[in-house]
């Protein structure tokens, strides 16, 4: 942005982009996610297109240099966009420190600390050397030759978690150490970032070879810098989670252990080892106690909100033209090919050493090959300090882009090779499944959530793969257990012999969870809480019911059942173009309606359903004057119905609409006047009014 601005054109600039960066990752991300593409791929996308180098660029009125105009220096975009990247990459590197909690992972992860470390060293030689090759002049200790090599460490977990889900190798022996390996990957990546800053930051490092002592010298002082901060962390832990939860409410404290992860990495950029490092290291601490859950679910909106603007806006710092010169994609190939075959080459020639055979060690190999996150944030910084050009950068961006895409064919292919991974036979079992069908999604939200804490409880190391998917693994010992959470199913795969274990766990859950019903039921009665829906003191809505239009109404529903009746107006609102998902709608329409009867009394039903099907509230009005049997508290037949639905996840007046409905019709002679209503608008007046007279 032109410094010459005044701030407060600036800002409205900032928030005009900052919308549209909004709707585009949004749309990218779902577009990709069909493909089964990671989303994270399109919202990188979206970037590329909206970027200062595409679209973004062409002038538009108002915009004479374009809505993202070309800014001076090497990033291409404004100083405001970056920096709001850069608090993105915080709370990225925050969430995931959160998630790994290292003390049990080396407990019961040694083979994927090993896997990780062999192609770790593999992966940064092989990628350091590809840069000594391809850029002439330079050497093994170039700046940009030592960034390449850090570049092609980290692994993207949740690429690979859920190639493995949808395969049903989560539970293999190889699925479980490419996961495990996966995840150690971002230490390590972390780790190298710091090491190679310190080494960089050495003086004459810029213009040449420096001396290996020094290099050796600052890397360990930047490594005991790092190890230092940690270890500290996880002695003060307990400390640190007391001192937070002093703060009673957990919004609080979850917003304050970001403010943690936040000084932590401004002291660590100081220091010249960059803040994803002090970020890093502020989750690990927090990981082994217990406000890590509750922090990252506080924290979960700044993270839907932040992460993938940050990944569009580092596909806005890609220059395709550049891209697209033949010297530059030749790069680009030769270097995504030498990064491909170190974690082949490096991880699956440490598997060899574990116990797996040749299709095994291959199988891990391949699934670390999807790089992601934090090989975008280690371009990103290697672009801002000026140590990778836009050419390279824009290389390693595309490298990021090609490995997550191959990695489904290369995986899957190798996973269907015929044979175990192991050369001896693990536990005598295949990988086995059982599915737990729970007719709502809420009730196997809360299943699985009290099963991932009873397994902490029990000891296991408990890891989500992928944040909003539904995927987690837990593990202890020579157990392995991966939980899939789809809509209102559970399936958890295992092995034969500790399905056992497994159906034990769930019976627990399941029965403690059943006998807290029990006692909700016995604590109050349903049965009379629907009979006071239509308090006659209740307050309705005139705004509410402006939901409520002709379009929406039928005066003569033909159905003779209930289903038929919810049916009938559930195809209201798809006619209407106001259903994402038709019979998804249906289907959780009619399993709450199994719940308990939505027929209130006075001849009214509101059968209602929050789901996936709707992009926003939807209202249909349905006329029976013969009634229905709608199992009604008072043994009346329904004759006015009213279907509300609204999206599963989103906030939105659902409550409130159905309260509004219902104080609205207390009068009994309105109520007629409704039944008999001669047209559509007379209808929709007469339910405006009585929301007017009881308002």
């Amino acid at each position: 942005m032109n410094e010459s601005q005044p701030v407060t054109e600036m800002m409205a600039v900032l928030a005009f982009q900052l919308g549209i960066i909004l709707f585009a990752v949004r749309f990218c991300g779902s577009m990709v996610k069909k493909l089964k593409i990671p989303q994270a791929m399109g919202e990188l996308l979206a970037g590329i297109i909206i970027g200062p180098y595409a679209l973004g660029g062409m002038r538009f009125p108002g915009f004479p240099e374009g809505i993202f105009p070309l800014a001076a220096g090497p990033l291409g975009v404004s100083t405001e966009l970056y920096a709001i990247a850069s608090i993105a990459s915080v709370i990225l590197l925050f969430s995931s420190g959160l998630e790994a909690d290292i003390s049990l992972f080396f407990r019961y992860s040694l083979a994927g600390g090993v896997v990780a470390l062999g192609g770790g060293v593999f992966s940064f030689v092989l990628g350091d050397l590809a840069g000594v090759f391809l850029l002439q002049g330079s050497s093994f200790t170039s700046p940009v030759c030592l960034f390449l090599g850090v570049l092609s460490i980290a692994t993207s977990v949740g690429i690979t978690a859920r190639i493995l889900s949808d395969q049903k190798k989560m539970d293999s022996p190889e699925g479980v150490t490419a996961l495990a390996a996966a995840v150690f990957d971002d230490v390590l990546g972390v780790i190298a970032l710091a090491v190679i800053l310190g080494v960089l930051a050495l003086p004459g490092s810029g213009r040449g070879s420096p001396d290996p002592r020094a290099v050796l010298a600052i890397a360990g002082k930047a490594f005991g810098i790092w190890l230092g901060f940690t270890a500290l962390g996880f002695l003060f832990s307990r400390r640190i989670a007391g001192f937070l939860m002093s703060f009673k409410h957990s919004y609080d404290f979850s917003i304050l252990a970001l403010g943690i992860a936040l000084v932590l990495a401004g002291i660590f950029e100081k220091q010249g080892l960059a803040m994803i490092t002090g970020a890093y290291i502020a989750g690990l601490s927090l990981s082994k106690t217990g406000v890590a859950p509750v922090i990252r679910e506080r924290i979960r909106g700044l993270y839907e909100f932040f992460v993938p603007v940050f990944f569009a806006l580092i596909g806005m710092m890609v220059n395709l033209g550049e891209i697209f010169s033949a010297q530059v994609l030749i790069f680009t190939a030769a270097y995504t090919a030498a990064v491909i075959l170190a974690k082949v080459i490096g991880c699956g020639g440490s598997a060899l050493l574990l116990g797996f055979n040749g299709h095994g060690a291959l199988r891990i190999g391949t699934g670390m090959v999807p790089r992601g996150e934090i090989t975008l944030i280690i371009a990103g910084i290697g672009l801002a300090s000026g140590i990778l050009n836009r050419q390279i950068f824009g290389a390693a961006v595309f490298m990021t882009l090609i490995t997550a895409l191959a990695a489904r064919p290369l995986l899957s292919k190798t996973l269907r090779l015929r044979g175990g991974g192991t050369r001896k036979p693990v536990k005598g079992n295949d990988p086995v499944t059982a599915v737990w069908e729970l007719y709502s999604a809420e009730i196997a939200g809360l299943v699985v959530d009290t099963l991932l804490k009873d397994l902490k409880n029990e000891g296991f190391y408990v890891q989500t793969l992928n944040i909003g998917e539904g995927l987690s693994q837990a593990r202890k010992d020579d157990i392995s257990l991966s939980i899939t959470e789809e809509e209102s199913k559970v399936s958890i795969e295992t092995a034969k012999t500790d399905m056992p274990f497994v159906k034990t766990a769930v019976y627990g859950v399941v029965l403690g969870l059943h006998d807290a019903i029990k006692k909700l039921k016995e604590a109050s009665d349903p049965g009379q809480m629907k009979k006071e829906l239509m308090d006659k003191d209740g307050r309705a809505g005139t705004d509410l019911l402006s939901l409520i239009t002709p379009q929406v109404v039928s005066l003569n529903l033909k159905g003779g059942t209930k289903e038929a009746i919810i049916t009938e107006m559930v195809d209201i609102l798809a006619a209407q173009g106001r259903l994402l998902d038709r019979d998804l709608t249906l289907r959780n329409v009619f399993e709450r309606e199994k719940i308990m009867s939505t027929g209130i009394q006075h001849g009214i039903a509101l059968p209602h359903a929050k789901t996936d099907g709707v992009s926003g509230l939807g209202v249909a009005v349905g006329i029976r004057k013969e009634g229905v049997d709608f199992e009604s508290v008072d043994g009346e037949k329904s004759r006015i119905f009213i279907l509300v639905v609204s999206p599963r996840r989103g906030s939105g007046p659902h409550i409130q609409f159905l309260a509004a409905i219902g104080a609205a019709l207390k009068d009994s002679a309105l109520r007629e006047q409704v039944i008999n209503a001669a047209s559509k608008e007379e209808l929709v007046s007469l339910l405006r009014k009585g929301s007017d007279k009881s308002g």
